[in-house]
């Protein structure tokens, strides 16, 4: 059952209820989301900060009924695959490992195309789509199929919709469709040191 974030927020720590209410639902109609629409996603990612400003990241994507959309779904495990199918669109992160202004290795080439990610999940939420991240797809197969050249990094793969009703979903998925909750703060950071 969803629980508003307004109901789950931690007293002694307040944050705005939109991350808290953010989650990543799996429900999707199978309704085609407009490009225009899929370009608003993109472009709050666009605008995501990055070292040097360089940008590294690239945002790969195939709509519904495209030549592309096999492929793309093809690329995802089973039980990706068994929800995704419901998706207006497939999107897949890469992410340039060189800088561009010298050629030279880009240590946060991951983090910054997180950032990315992150802007394009949050943009998609405001306008009312479900965002789901996928680690679960052959990545291999995707740098390859996809032509990725060497200096980018395969990162991860999304799914963008429409929200659907709970039973499009396969049966074993149904149960875990609500807002996860987050570990304690205090795991989750220290100050000083790395500990436990």
């Amino acid at each position: 059952m969803f629980i508003p974030g307004s109901q789950r927020r931690h007293a002694d720590h307040p944050i705005d209820t939109f991350f808290l209410d953010r989650w990543s639902p799996r429900a999707m109609s199978g309704e085609e989301v407009a490009e225009s629409e899929l370009m608003v996603l993109f472009e709050a990612a666009r605008w995501a900060p990055s070292s040097y400003n360089n940008q590294p990241w690239r945002i790969l994507y195939a709509r519904r009924g495209t030549a592309h959309w096999p492929l793309f779904l093809d690329l995802l495990v089973e039980g990706n695959k068994a929800w995704a199918t419901n998706a207006a669109a497939l999107l897949l992160f890469v992410s340039k490992t060189t800088l561009d202004f010298n050629g030279q290795p880009y240590p946060t080439h991951s983090y910054d195309t997180g950032a990315a990610w992150e802007n394009l999940a949050l943009q998609g939420w405001l306008k009312g789509y479900v965002v789901h991240g996928m680690q679960g797809f052959d990545y291999a197969r995707a740098k390859a199929a996809l032509d990725i050249p060497d200096d980018y990094r395969v990162e991860a793969m999304a799914a963008v919709g429409k929200p659907g009703a709970l039973d499009v979903l396969p049966e074993n998925l149904r149960q875990g469709e609500s807002p996860s909750d987050r570990r304690e703060l205090a795991g989750t950071i220290c100050e000083g040191p790395f500990r436990l």
